[in-house]
């Protein structure tokens, strides 16, 4: 008997491979929605954080732009005179060096800040002058934060800011002469200072004036007394 031949079963239909859109393609998102607000919340915190950062630099910059300056350029600045006293007010460079300490020309006197220390400078026991008119521009009409009216020594620190601040070595370098804490000037002979009669260590420069401040600066022979106090005027 022949053996009988098996039909073999009908092929299975294979669906054609079709062109398919993708999801990127066809604009439906590829990530579950969480991804995409995480993403977000975190550009918004980035952007917050870069402003708040600005904001913050600009106020530092603007509070301690005074305190932060480095005092040891103040004797680079154009003007800065290491000579022996009489020492005039310097105009000819004042506006230049105005910026670097800090300092603004003003129309007029502003007293949101208002008050005064004093300044006795000696040298082997002569007292210096302190000259009328320094940080007082007649003849460009403006005066600065600090200036003095007279050869009294006396400083007058007047802000158009409340509770601002000024330094001794701004003053000095406004009238244009060097101060480190060795010479003021030419004169480097054991430089001493003190305060209200105190000798202070560390920088003059870096002192902040404060209300009826007595500052001395002694070098060489001291005088027979080192003033403990100023009799101010009636008002300063």
């Amino acid at each position: 008997m022949a053996k009988k031949v098996r039909t073999p079963a009908p092929p299975k239909r294979v669906q054609a491979p079709q062109k398919r859109e993708t999801r990127k393609a066809a604009g439906v998102p590829t990530r579950p929605p969480w991804f995409y607000a995480a993403i977000g919340a975190g550009a918004v915190a980035l952007v917050a954080a870069i402003v708040l950062g600005v904001i913050l630099v600009r106020d530092n910059a603007g509070s301690s732009s005074k305190s932060q300056a480095n005092v040891a350029s103040y004797n680079r600045l154009p003007g800065i005179r290491k000579t022996k006293a009489p020492w005039p007010p310097e105009y000819e460079f004042l506006a230049d060096r105005l910026l670097p300490l800090g300092l603004t020309p003003l129309p007029r006197e502003a007293v949101n800040t208002h008050y005064h220390s004093h300044l006795d400078i000696f040298v082997d026991g002569k007292k210096v002058k302190v000259p009328a008119l320094i940080g007082i521009n007649v003849g460009a009409q403006y005066l600065t934060e600090l200036h003095t009216h007279d050869t009294r020594g006396v400083i007058h620190i007047e802000s158009p800011k409340a509770n601002d601040h000024f330094t001794l070595g701004q003053f000095v370098a406004e009238w244009a002469v060097f101060l480190n804490r060795r010479c003021i000037g030419a004169y480097c002979n054991g430089l001493k200072w003190y305060v209200n009669g105190k000798q202070q260590t560390g920088n003059p420069q870096k002192y902040t004036l404060e209300p009826h401040d007595e500052i001395a600066i002694v070098v060489g022979k001291p005088p027979a007394t080192i003033p403990k106090s100023y009799q101010f005027l009636a008002g300063e």
